[in-house]
């Protein structure tokens, strides 16, 4: 890795915000990073390495700091939510359950892959971090949208949680022993927070890091991130669990303004970009296309997730809401950088989960749309 490829990274991530401009649209600036990786990466060009050790690592922070970001996001102190958690638990179970059905047929039946376990995980899951910033922008409020809140932040929580056991089912005792020092050791740190923000102690130190120029709390949370991915890598866990439960933790106690624009300016401006470029350029579509199977294992997986959370209408969940709630990216994207990492999906089929959440992500921005007028002819 030099500086002329980091030069080139950079500047082809910027394909993220040129498709996510059109307000209109509501594409995520991720898929322009994806689309800039793959042309660049194997799929394309071939003009960075994803095999690239030095690459690999600051994308492998990025991640950590993505799934952080991810967690922060989930609205876990809106006290609106408590009153449709029922009603959201009750769609999350809802979803999983009939999740089985497709999971186990594609995986057992029709393409023999035997990742029944991960498809369930990827057809359940919802996109916190996507989901909601359609909702702000978009104005939508209610009851529906109250119940899709939770529905989506239980969902994302969860599914990411499961995630590593998914994966690698034949390692789930080592994958679960790991999880739970991983959950341990964030709910001390969530303790730790409360604590230190009741006390009056993280005021004062914000304080003076504001007045000095100091950046404290950025380089707080960056070691206890890092820490927690180095206990993760340790225990044989992905830092996708390290990095979103401490998000959850920051999200539960309270994220300042400050430490969320710092954090903003970092993840999104420069180590984000970089890991979903790398994610795109680690992706082979070529292998996809040229791999029928794959590509009709892309399609069916995208259709399956949007299916079984459309049947939540039984709930209920109005169609276009179901619909929203059926995004997928976290999930899907760190799926396959896992699997990719411990060699335990094909190209294709790293390519195919991809794909699957692309789908997913253009019926959620018809999905918002439809909410949006409907919203907006209604008295």
């Amino acid at each position: 890795m030099s500086f002329g490829s980091l030069a080139v990274v950079c500047a082809v991530a910027l394909l993220g915000p040129l498709l996510a401009l059109p307000r209109r649209w509501y594409l995520p600036v991720v898929l322009g990073e994806l689309v800039a990786g793959a042309a660049v990466g194997r799929t394309g060009a071939g003009i960075v390495d994803a095999r690239d050790g030095t690459f690999a690592f600051l994308a492998n922070i990025g991640f950590a700091l993505v799934m952080f970001v991810a967690g922060t996001h989930v609205p876990v102190r809106d006290l609106r939510l408590r009153g449709a958690l029922r009603i959201g638990l009750t769609r999350v179970a809802g979803v999983a359950a009939l999740a089985c059905i497709p999971a186990v047929l594609l995986a057992n039946i029709f393409f023999h892959t035997g990742h029944a376990v991960l498809y369930v995980v990827l057809m359940a899951s919802s996109s916190a971090a996507l989901i909601l910033p359609i909702v702000d922008g978009l104005g939508l409020a209610g009851d529906a949208v109250l119940q899709l809140l939770p529905q989506v932040a239980i969902a994302d929580a969860v599914c990411i949680v499961a995630l590593p056991l998914a994966i690698d089912p034949r390692h789930a005792g080592r994958a679960a022993l790991g999880a739970g020092l991983v959950l341990a050791a964030t709910a001390v740190l969530y303790v730790l927070l409360r604590w230190l923000e009741a006390s009056g102690l993280r005021s004062r130190v914000h304080r003076v890091s504001e007045r000095r120029k100091f950046a404290i709390e950025m380089r707080v949370n960056l070691v206890i991130l890092f820490a927690l991915a180095a206990l993760a890598q340790a225990t044989h866990v992905s830092i996708l669990l390290a990095g979103f439960c401490f998000g959850l933790a920051v999200a539960a106690v309270g994220e300042p303004r400050r430490l969320a624009r710092q954090l903003f300016a970092l993840t999104e401006g420069f180590l984000g970009p970089l890991f979903f470029v790398w994610l795109g350029a680690t992706l082979d579509v070529r292998a996809l296309a040229a791999d029928l199977r794959s590509a009709v294992l892309a399609v069916a997986l995208g259709l399956g997730s949007v299916l079984v959370h459309l049947a939540m209408r039984l709930t209920g969940q109005p169609f276009a809401y179901g619909g929203l709630a059926a995004a997928q990216l976290g999930v899907p994207v760190a799926a396959a950088t896992l699997g990719t990492q411990l060699g335990l999906l094909r190209p294709a089929e790293a390519a195919a989960l991809i794909l699957a959440a692309i789908l997913t992500i253009a019926v959620a921005v018809w999905s918002a749309a439809a909410a949006s007028r409907a919203a907006a002819s209604t008295p």
